[in-house]
Parts: C-alpha cells; sequence; structure tokens
C-alpha cells in the first residue's frame, strides 16, 4: 500500500541539473491600501459563460498575472572531498567506461546530497506597489540567495522580512516601485463549491493558470495546528508553492501551500492558506520581526458522538480538554480535564481545531472568556492569556483490580516509583485490556486517569463508577505523553 502524504510545494533540483527536476516535499485585520487591483478588467465575460456554461478566466489572468512572481531561493552547501570527487566524474552511468571510473571515484549519487547546493523554485505575489511580496515559508528557509523574477522578465534579489513556520507564511521585500498589486479578498465569505483559480510556477512553468473549485473549508492538517486550511481540486503541482487563490472577483482568497499526495504530484486534493491569516502574520513580521501568539496550555481534542453522549451534551459542537499544563494559565483559571469548551470569547466552537487558532489569535496578556461544559452545565471562566512559547503540558497504593465485567480491564495504582518516573499524580496502570475496552482502544500500558471527568486513584473507585455508569463513558487515559479521551461503549 502506497503511503499517502502531505507534500508542501516547492519545487526543488541540485544546481548541476535542470530547474525544476525535482520538489521539496512539502487574521482578521489588514491595509486597507494594499487591497486595490492593478487595474480594472473584466473577469469573466458574460457572454462566454452563457456560451460555454462554465467561467471565463481570461479577463482575472491578465489583469493579475502581472502581480505574480516566480521566487528561486538558492541554498549553498559546503559538499564534502568526497561528494566533489563524485560530481566530477567524467561519464554518465550508461558509458562503458562507468566502471572504471567508478573504481577511482566511488559509487555516483543518484540523489541530491544534504550538503550539496540547491534550489528551490516557488510562486508568490505583490502585495504592495513597493515590493512587499507574500510567499511560503518552506519556500526561502534556509536560503542564502532569494531571487524574484517578474513577468516582464525583470529580476530582483530579494530581502526575506520575515518567516513565520507555524503558518507556513514569509514575507519577501524588492527594491522597486509601481509594481501591479493582487485583490485582498474575505475567505470568510467564499462557499464550499465555488469556482477559484491558482497562478504559480509549476515546475519552473511560469504564470501556469489552473481552475477548480472550493472543496472544503477549515480543514485541520496534521502539525498545522493554527491554520484552517481552504481544501480545493485546483491543479497545484510543486513551484505551485507561495503563489495565489483567486475567487471569480479577482481577489486573493489563499496562498496555495500543500497538496495530499501518493506519488509527490497533483491528486486532486490541494490546500491553501487564508489571506487574512497571511495578511495578519505580514503585519506583525513587518512591524515586529515575529509573530506574538497566545497560548492557555491545554491539549484539546475532537468530539465525537459517543464522547459527547458521555458527558451529556446533545451534539459534537465543542473542544474536549484532554489535559491542561499544571502551570499554564488555564490550569490557574480553573480550566480540568473533560472540560468541553463551547466558545471562545463569544464565538461557538463548531469543531475542536478552531480552539488553537482562535487562542493563539488573542494578544498575550489579555483575557479570554472560555464558555465550557462541565457536570452536565455551562460555565464562564476568564482566562488570562499567556504567550506561545513560555511552554508543557502535564504529562497517574498497590492493590489490583481483577477485570471489570462491563468496562473489562484489569488495573492497579501507580507505584510511588512510577508516578516519579512518570510524572503522573495518581491514576490506574492498566494490565489487561479485554471487552469493551479492548474494542474502544483501550490497551496494556496505558494509565486512567479519570471517567466522565471524575479522577479514579483506586480499583474499588474505578468499580463503582463503572457500576453506576450509563451505557457508555469517557475514559481519560495517559499514553506515553499523551492524554486523550476514549469513548468507551459498555452496552445496555
Amino acid at each position: 500500500m502506497q503511503q499517502r502524504t502531505f507534500k508542501r510545494t516547492a519545487a526543488a533540483s541540485v544546481l548541476a541539473l535542470a530547474i525544476g527536476g525535482g520538489y521539496l516535499a512539502g487574521a482578521r485585520h489588514y491595509d486597507t491600501h494594499l487591497v486595490e487591483p492593478a487595474r480594472a478588467a473584466p473577469l469573466m465575460p458574460a457572454e462566454a459563460a452563457a456560451k460555454t456554461g462554465v467561467p471565463d478566466f481570461s479577463g482575472l489572468a491578465e489583469t493579475y498575472s502581472p502581480a505574480v512572481v516566480n521566487i528561486s531561493a538558492k541554498h549553498d552547501g559546503k559538499p564534502s572531498a568526497r561528494a566533489q570527487s563524485q560530481q566530477q566524474l567524467p561519464v554518465s552511468p550508461d558509458d562503458p567506461f562507468y566502471q572504471f571510473f567508478k573504481h577511482f571515484y566511488g559509487d555516483v549519487p543518484h540523489q541530491q546530497q544534504d550538503d550539496a547546493p540547491s534550489t528551490s523554485l516557488g510562486s508568490g505575489f505583490v502585495v504592495s506597489p513597493d515590493g512587499y511580496i507574500l510567499t511560503n515559508a518552506h519556500v526561502v528557509e534556509g536560503a542564502n540567495v532569494v531571487t524574484v523574477k517578474l513577468t516582464d522578465k525583470r529580476e530582483f534579489r530579494a530581502k526575506v522580512v520575515g518567516v513565520d513556520k507555524p503558518t507556513d507564511v514569509a514575507v519577501l521585500k524588492i527594491d522597486a516601485k509601481n509594481l501591479p498589486i493582487v485583490k485582498i479578498g474575505d475567505p470568510s465569505r467564499s462557499k464550499v463549491g465555488q469556482w477559484v483559480v491558482a497562478i504559480g510556477s509549476p515546475y519552473g512553468f511560469i504564470n501556469t493558470v489552473t481552475s477548480g473549485i472550493i472543496s472544503a473549508k477549515s480543514r485541520s492538517l496534521p502539525d498545522d495546528t493554527y491554520v484552517p486550511f481552504i481544501q480545493t481540486d485546483v491543479p497545484v503541482n510543486p513551484g505551485n508553492s507561495g503563489g495565489p487563490l483567486f475567487n471569480l472577483d479577482g481577489e486573493v482568497i489563499g496562498i496555495n501551500s500543500m497538496i495530499y499526495s501518493q506519488t509527490g504530484g497533483f491528486q486532486g486534493l490541494s490546500f491553501a492558506i487564508p489571506i487574512n491569516v497571511a495578511m495578519k502574520v505580514k503585519n506583525a513580521l513587518i512591524s515586529d520581526g515575529h509573530v506574538s501568539r497566545g497560548r492557555i496550555g491545554v491539549t484539546i481534542q475532537e468530539l465525537n458522538q459517543s464522547l459527547a453522549n458521555s458527558f451529556g451534551l446533545k451534539d459534537t459542537n465543542g473542544a474536549l480538554v484532554a489535559s491542561v499544563d499544571a502551570s499554564g494559565p488555564a490550569a490557574k483559571a480553573g480550566i480540568k480535564p473533560g472540560d468541553v469548551i463551547l466558545a471562545v470569547n463569544g464565538q461557538a466552537v463548531d469543531d475542536s481545531s478552531s480552539v488553537p487558532a482562535a487562542i493563539a489569535d488573542i494578544h498575550p496578556g489579555a483575557k479570554a472568556t472560555l464558555q465550557v461544559w462541565r457536570d452536565g452545565a455551562r460555565r464562564s471562566i476568564d482566562v488570562t492569556v499567556g504567550r506561545l512559547g513560555d511552554e508543557k503540558v502535564a504529562a497517574a497504593q498497590d492493590d489490583t483490580a481483577a477485570p471489570q465485567g462491563r468496562l473489562g480491564v484489569a488495573a492497579r495504582p501507580l507505584t510511588p516509583q512510577e508516578r516519579s518516573a512518570s510524572g503522573i499524580g495518581s491514576g490506574l496502570l492498566v494490565e489487561q485490556s479485554t471487552g469493551a475496552a479492548r474494542n474502544a482502544g483501550i490497551q496494556q500500558g496505558d494509565v486512567i486517569l479519570s471517567i466522565n471527568g471524575q479522577p479514579v486513584t483506586s480499583a474499588d473507585q474505578l468499580r463503582d463508577r463503572i457500576a453506576h455508569a450509563g451505557n457508555s463513558v469517557a475514559l481519560l487515559i495517559q499514553r506515553e505523553d499523551s492524554q486523550i479521551f476514549v469513548p468507551v461503549d459498555l452496552g445496555s
């Protein structure tokens, strides 16, 4: 079975090879003076749309292609002596004398050496007439020289103003004036199913225009906590990274960043960073040189129907608090594992992925009002937001429980040595898992910390709470360095 992976879409090549020969795997406020288009032009002629039944993107491409740039990021490596000798091998592997030279020079590398010079290719777009450009952080990260090429074939050496890895946004500056710029849109007004257009440099083919529709919004991807991605089926390939995603009004609503691929090429799943997120990062990088994000010190997980039932909720809206940093702002405010965050500053939490972004968007030191669900009732808790980067989430007597009939675990309290080694204050170590627990994924070695938000410290407590539980329970468990809630169906 082929492994599915998310790929960053910056194209890469060894300098000795042709550019484009490979690839590297890959929020609410902005400057109003940056949102005007380069010039007016018809974006979708009505007669063309009526005749073909599909939008005509020619006006959009003509108007805004001049504001889209090609980016070449050079990484100057220092090849080892062996790598240098390999690169100097005077014949190709197909040459009859290859084995002769190989005897003296060694094996010829077929893949790029880590310390060899390389160039990554990507895209970007101009957001101010005086030369500020947005692109992806992974396009220019670690580059020694960044070159920007315009559609009129002018080239500029760019300064990297700042890079923000959590959002994969970078800001460049070139020494130019009166540049054509894009128009900034509002991603929140876009809808699933609407047409969108990408312009970029896939595999180095400058100013390539592709189109598709918005497939989904607010996608949460692995290791991308703070970005509610826009998913599209627009063909995006290596080299498209950093290029703009337009709506049919000619407004940029996103920055093309990643593809979901088994092969490294486009397979119908492309992801863009919402432009409102990128513009806020841009303003922070230009004014402060870095982006400050809030944190409250909790780990959250998504609610499913079983967990919602266990906590007495009617639906799966909200974010379940799996663990709390004992020294973090949330713990000081009284947030507990098992709380369900229903709203942040009055904004309802429809999906757990929205909470990290909402908290990160709050200035450190400000107060955030969280509406939480606890013990079958709503309550409001004010939390003074800390600064991201000041952080670790809290990573559980000696009688042994026989396997519990309904739950199906044999568990015992942690020994003093185990508590000391794990940093867990109390809990029950699972020694055997059968029945309902095993079906739910509970494993030997898990530590049960609570049932339906109520801590458990002894086998008797566990037995009593299971006996008085309904048809399902939510177990908070510690597994290695993570805490997660596991819904367990106990049956009727």
